[in-house]
């Protein structure tokens, strides 16, 4: 069985495009593929984060994950700060690494120009595409499930993994980034031709343990148009298109044959339907993860999963050491 793996930041609260655009996407995936999937938590550390929030995202990020559906007997689950090997080797491919190649990442160009003060930059911004790439390469993954953004650091992950092979001989699996099956990409409630994120606005963004009430007051508010027609139209249309992206992925129904189920009803009513099938879902989800958090599991999966990543990130370090030097024999 090919292995894949995914990490996610715990910053910022998950979104429904999270969950829509990548964690539905891990259901499926543990069928197929030997899956591991961190909590990217050294990730976190490239800006100042409180060490609370920290504390609680990584908390929910898990919970979400164990209540939307992944068996644990499955898939890997463990925090990336559990596994020293991460940092370790995220040194290695920092030292295999170009500052050329490192300047030229769009998220460190996007990060940095929101910086104002060019001498407060942290470091890790610069550096940490080498620790992504060592999050990869440790573990021998065949796939990386990525989003468009991502995809960049992908191929820099395959460039190291190539050049380490061919300066110290076949070492690393070199990776293959894999899209989402559905391509379901959600936007903006407020400016729905951007994409839904953490980053976005509050008003735009759908968080998946906010409360209900304002999950509803954000999807009646939401941007349409003047059209007073309901038809999947993105260039013309992009806020109902968005939201029977939404439909769609949580129903399982097809596009076409929402609109043609809503033919005829008003905004007005066609988002009060849009709000009732969103809070249906986060309300399970929700009582999921309340379960969950109050059960004990969560400390119990991250243990198994560390001593599961532990032994693979163990054995390729301590390939790479002997490969570089650092070990006599």
């Amino acid at each position: 069985m090919k292995r894949m793996l995914s990490g996610i930041k715990p910053t910022g609260q998950l979104t429904l495009g999270n969950y829509i655009g990548a964690i539905k996407q891990f259901i499926s995936y543990q069928e197929e593929y030997e899956l591991y999937i961190f909590i990217a938590d050294l990730h976190a550390l490239t800006l100042p984060i409180d060490p609370k929030e920290l504390r609680k995202n990584t908390k929910d990020l898990i919970s979400v994950y164990l209540a939307c559906g992944l068996d644990p007997s499955k898939v890997v689950l463990f925090k990336q700060s559990d596994v020293h090997e991460h940092a370790e080797l995220g040194y290695i491919m920092t030292c295999n690494s170009y500052m050329g190649e490192l300047s030229r990442m769009t998220q460190y160009k996007d990060k940095t120009a929101k910086i104002s003060d060019n001498g407060s930059i942290p470091t890790g911004i610069f550096i940490y595409p080498a620790l992504m790439a060592a999050d990869i390469l440790l573990y021998d993954a065949d796939y990386i499930p990525v989003g468009l953004d991502q995809k960049q650091h992908v191929e820099l992950t395959r460039d190291l993994a190539i050049r380490f092979n061919n300066r110290y001989s076949e070492t690393f699996v070199v990776p293959e980034p894999v899209t989402s099956k559905t391509g379901a990409k959600i936007n903006s409630l407020s400016n729905p031709e951007k994409k839904m994120s953490k980053s976005e606005s509050e008003k735009g963004t759908i968080y998946l343990l906010e409360d209900l009430s304002i999950t509803r007051k954000k999807i009646m508010s939401a941007v349409t148009d003047c059209d007073a027609t309901i038809r999947y139209d993105m260039e013309n249309k992009p806020g109902i298109s968005n939201l029977l992206t939404i439909i769609s992925a949580l129903t399982g129904k097809e596009i076409d044959a929402l609109v043609q189920e809503y033919q005829g009803l008003g905004y007005g009513e066609f988002k009060k339907i849009a709000a009732d099938i969103v809070c249906s879902e986060l309300e399970t989800l929700q009582n999921k993860v309340k379960e969950i958090q109050a059960s004990g599991l969560i400390e119990k999966v991250l243990e198994e999963g560390a001593q599961k990543a532990s032994y693979l990130a163990r054995k390729k370090l301590s390939k790479v050491y002997r490969k570089i030097g650092l070990r006599q024999n």
